[in-house]
């Protein structure tokens, strides 16, 4: 395998039920060590493609390789799975449970003991090991289901709404170990539709709508994609723009250094005061011409800049967008 060879490859699937195309022609490219988001309305095709990918079904065309071969059942045991449905039997008690999980996917009894006391401990549920899955809230269970994800510590994990029934706090643990696990060399998938977490963690994404794949790639070249030219000007005392070539955008009255919020209601004629130091900031829109145009017209007012910031879309507004312009 060279370098340039992907972790995981979907060529071309295609999944059909019925009259219904779950799937059609749907290719992704997963880079090993990375995390990639998988995007998409509820009814897109996401859960299909992951069902597909663990081999719980097969794909009617198209196929899968794993490090360049192709995909067997046997690798499976390389991979976590964490279902949008949790899997957990409910009568069971989770430490007996955590031991059977573990085995199942290869660890010696052994090897089990130890992952489940490493994980459990990590994620602060060594407490709970005789409590039964049913005698917990949707979060403890949450924090089960992750721990016997990754208990055979998978090269692959694939995680589908993790974050579902989380407080902000365990929202923020849960993170740190998807982070954490990535920094070790884990190849993670997940979809979500929290687009804050998709920014925050994802190198890669692709976006699926009615069964295909209407936009994927870098999380930075996808945002650079989709920029409007847009900036955020901090500067002392009056700055007058040109008259040609840029549009003046409104600014919310308390919005604070690194905010790129707006409030439509907010006059576009004035820019707002930051802080106490006298700084103002002024957003801007080109619509011609350079953002050195734009620079040297400031400086040779004499206006002390301190910081002149692209404003690029979050990936809410691009999902909306991709969405909307995939509809037939």
């Amino acid at each position: 395998m060279t370098s340039a060879t992907p972790f995981l490859e979907v060529q071309s699937v295609a999944k059909r039920y019925h009259n219904h195309t779950a799937l059609d022609g749907v290719s992704l490219s997963l880079r090993s060590g990375r995390i990639f988001g998988l995007l998409g309305p509820n009814g897109a095709g996401k859960t299909t493609l992951i069902r597909i990918i663990n081999q719980i079904i097969g794909p009617d065309a198209g196929q899968l390789r794993l490090e360049g071969r192709p995909l067997s059942y046997a690798d499976t045991h390389r991979m976590g799975y964490q279902p949008e449905e949790r899997g957990l039997y409910k009568k069971m008690k989770i430490g007996e449970q955590a031991l059977y999980l573990a085995q199942l996917r290869g660890l010696s009894a052994r090897d089990a003991r130890q992952q489940v006391r490493h994980w459990f401990t990590r994620l602060d549920i060594q407490g709970w090991t005789d409590k039964k899955v049913e005698e917990l809230s949707k979060g403890m269970q949450q924090k089960v289901q992750f721990a016997c994800t990754v208990l055979h510590r998978p090269d692959l994990i694939i995680l589908d709404e993790p974050f579902s029934g989380f407080d902000p706090v365990n929202v923020e643990v849960l993170k740190q170990e998807i982070l954490n696990l990535q920094r070790e060399g884990v190849t993670l998938l997940f979809s979500t539709h929290r687009m804050e977490t998709v920014e925050e963690m994802c190198q890669d994404v692709a976006l699926i709508n009615r069964a295909k794949v209407v936009l994927s790639g870098e999380t930075s070249e996808i945002r650079a994609r989709y920029s409007d030219q847009s900036y955020m000007i901090r500067h002392e005392g009056p700055l007058s723009l040109p008259e040609r070539g840029v549009e003046l955008l409104p600014v919310a009255e308390n919005v604070g250094p690194g905010s790129d919020s707006i409030n439509p209601n907010t006059s576009s004629a004035a820019s707002v005061s930051v802080g106490h130091l006298g700084i103002q900031q002024t957003r801007v829109r080109l619509t011609d011409g350079t953002l050195n145009d734009l620079l040297a017209h400031c400086i040779a007012q004499d206006v002390p800049l301190h910081a002149v910031e692209e404003i690029r879309p979050g990936f809410h507004e691009i999902f909306i967008k991709t969405i909307k312009e995939s509809q037939p």
